[in-house]
């Protein structure tokens, strides 16, 4: 198992969570931007340059992820590529991403984008908080877990 991180809206919290629970558990953990980013020195985490083309980190992850990996995001088009690959998805609230609700959460994402572009909703989403970064620990804690009894 491999965990897989898109690294490009990666909230700090929770990069720093990632990094403690790679070395913690011994998983391999792949942090992919368009840049290489700082990580911590570790044979458990490694930063991938995926390149500035658009949505290169999510074609990077989307062409190596398998079944039993985890991929972290908040994108819904990556989200929806890796579980056709058999992966898990973890987003960045503590919210799982399945084959149940992903097509759901595309069709939500479409229209957003629809009424943005009409003018009808403006901003974005609200700034990370610390109940999100609580329920995104224990969720990943709860995945491990699951993971370790198999």
């Amino acid at each position: 198992m491999k965990i897989y991180v898109d690294n490009d809206a990666m909230p700090r919290p929770l990069k720093e969570v990632l990094f403690k629970v790679a070395m913690r558990e011994k998983v391999e953990t792949v942090f992919v931007a368009a840049f290489a980013q700082n990580v911590p020195y570790s044979e458990y985490i490694q930063s991938v340059a995926a390149g500035t083309s658009f949505n290169g980190a999510d074609d990077w992850i989307a062409e190596r992820v398998s079944s039993g990996d985890l991929v972290i995001t908040a994108d819904i088009p990556l989200a929806d590529r890796a579980i056709s690959a058999g992966a898990e998805v973890l987003n960045t609230k503590g919210e799982f991403f399945t084959p149940a609700n992903i097509k759901n959460a595309l069709a939500m994402r479409e229209l957003m984008e629809e009424l943005r572009i009409t003018g009808e909703v403006t901003g974005g989403p609200p700034p990370f908080s610390d109940r999100q970064r609580i329920n995104f620990i224990n969720a990943l804690n709860r995945f491990l877990a699951r993971k370790k009894n198999r």
